[in-house]
């Protein structure tokens, strides 16, 4: 990829043990470089793997547009408790002794490869996004999608499939992702036919 200003690739940006990204994902952000370094700051946000021990997993060849937001296991709240308060990261930041509390964290967040995120979408902790999904700008994703699903809404609701089962099959048998580059390339004609 020709590299602009505003877009490049994610991972050679990430230094958060707590985020993977595959490679040739890219993050399209009009503050340039300095939204690319601070995508795992701005983008990512209530991560707190030491304390929720969950990750942010996403895999090769996604787009991931401007204004996109994780929200992670360190946002969830207890509600059906006498108290919604975060105790463990009181526990954490105070230094107090570990007490053993009931753990209310989702698992990790995973997008899959091949994944489409539109501008201003969010997603919720421990959602998982399906191989070739496409998440409709300003969606709100509040639970998995299938792979290559096309997604939209506050709540996120499916639209419709990308191809017939069959197709979805073949791709997904055929983990194009996961081929060296120069199979990949080999493949580029079946890979953008419609």
């Amino acid at each position: 990829m020709a590299k602009s200003n505003k877009i490049d690739f994610l991972k050679d940006y990430i230094t958060n043990e707590g985020i993977e990204v595959g490679d040739y994902t890219y993050f399209y952000s009009l503050n340039g470089v300095q939204g690319l370094k601070e995508f795992q700051n701005k983008n990512v946000l209530y991560h707190f793997p030491k304390i929720t021990k969950t990750k942010l997993i996403i895999g090769k060849f996604c787009a991931i547009a401007e204004d996109v937001k994780f929200i992670m296991s360190g946002a969830e709240h207890r509600i059906n408790s006498y108290s919604t308060y975060p105790f463990e990261m009181f526990l954490e930041f105070s230094n107090k002794s570990k007490i053993n509390l009931k753990k209310n964290y989702k698992s990790n967040t995973i997008v899959e490869n091949d994944v489409w995120i539109g501008y201003g979408a969010t997603i919720l902790p421990g959602v998982k996004i399906g191989n070739g999904a496409i998440i409709g700008a300003k969606s709100v994703v509040t639970k998995n999608v299938e792979p290559y699903t096309v997604v939209a809404g506050n709540p996120a609701k499916v639209i419709r499939k990308r191809f017939d089962n069959k197709k979805i099959f073949y791709l997904l048998d055929l983990k194009w992702w996961d081929k060296p580059i120069d199979k990949i390339i080999k493949l580029l004609e079946t890979l953008t036919n419609e």
